[in-house]
């Protein structure tokens, strides 16, 4: 999980949420799942550090790109930048290519349930 520093202004949930197009609800989740960290604030509000904000970019990018949150959390530490750019460990690289192998599986196995679907339909029809 990428810790708030503690540097910089804080940023309260909803702020995020704004900043970033992710609904308060999501944002938990992804605390909930070790994605972010949050303090607590003295009235038990939850607040984000200004890193937070290319984090949550970051998460967003990673998801779109059919990663799991739990792989996600491997692979953020070696994250830099919004899009984001990542740092090639061998580790990380062996995490990418079993994902790749699994989504090409999935891809698999959708064609050929697709070609039996597709044989109940005459053709042309």
């Amino acid at each position: 999980m990428k810790v708030n520093s503690g540097e910089g202004n804080a940023v309260l949930i909803g702020e995020l949420a704004r900043r970033t197009g992710v609904s308060p609800r999501l944002l938990r989740y992804y605390e909930d799942q070790g994605l972010i960290g949050a303090r607590r604030g003295a009235n038990g509000y939850r607040t984000y550090d200004e890193g937070a904000v290319t984090t949550v970019r970051q998460i967003r990018a990673l998801l779109a790109a059919g990663l799991s949150t739990e792989v996600i959390r491997t692979v953020l530490p070696c994250a830099e930048g919004e899009e984001p750019q990542l740092e090639l460990c061998p580790e990380l690289v062996a995490t990418l290519h079993r994902e790749l192998a699994a989504m090409d599986e999935a891809i698999a196995s959708m064609r050929r349930t697709r070609a039996a679907l597709a044989g109940y339909v005459p053709p042309g029809g």
